[in-house]
């Protein structure tokens, strides 16, 4: 049974589209710019139920609808606008970096890819495989590097516990404090 799209208009959120999907394991809403409400639903779990779950979140995507039209007033206000990012010039920058935080924190990674994300600055994979988003070029140095560092530092602690943060703070200073400033400054490029 082919995956099959389904879009309803609800009250106090506006169109929301409902992916029903065989690779679904639960119901996962998401809200993004580009594409407005999303809503991914398993095949076990009907439409209905899954209407009532979005009531349920109404708040939360309600937030996250406030939080886009923020950052969506802010750029059009200081007139950013998405620019061209030469692909074979970014990856060199960014696998170059990469390499020379690596060597001088004493990190190893296997393979490294850049690539263009929507919702992600980076991720690492359990066999420490390093996926980084071109957008990171657009960011100040100090955020970029510490996007390239928190990957880093998931090749030693693949969560995000304590000891992980503690990891961090060792190459980056008040990471934590760096980590809400890219949310806020980066969700702009993102």
């Amino acid at each position: 049974m082919p995956d099959t799209i389904i879009n309803i208009d609800i009250e106090g959120i506006g169109p929301v589209c409902f992916n029903r999907s065989r690779r679904a394991r639960r119901i996962i809403i998401s809200v993004s710019p580009a594409k407005g409400v999303r809503v991914s639903v398993p095949l076990r779990i009907s439409i209905g139920k899954a209407v009532d779950f979005v009531h349920l979140k109404q708040n939360w995507i309600r937030k996250h609808q406030a939080i886009i039209a923020r950052v969506e007033n802010r750029k059009q206000a200081l007139g950013i606008h998405l620019q061209t990012i030469d692909k074979a010039a970014a990856t060199k920058q960014l696998r170059d970096r990469l390499e020379f935080l690596a060597r001088e924190h004493g990190f190893s990674c296997n393979r490294v890819t850049v690539r263009r994300q929507k919702t992600r600055w980076g991720s690492c994979s359990p066999r420490n495989n390093i996926s980084l988003n071109i957008k990171l070029v657009q960011l100040p140095p100090e955020l970029m590097d510490y996007v390239i560092l928190h990957e880093l530092t998931h090749t030693r602690v693949h969560n995000h516990s304590r000891k992980f943060w503690a990891e961090l703070d060792k190459y980056v200073k008040n990471s934590k404090s760096v980590s809400r400033r890219l949310k806020a400054d980066g969700m702009l490029l993102l």
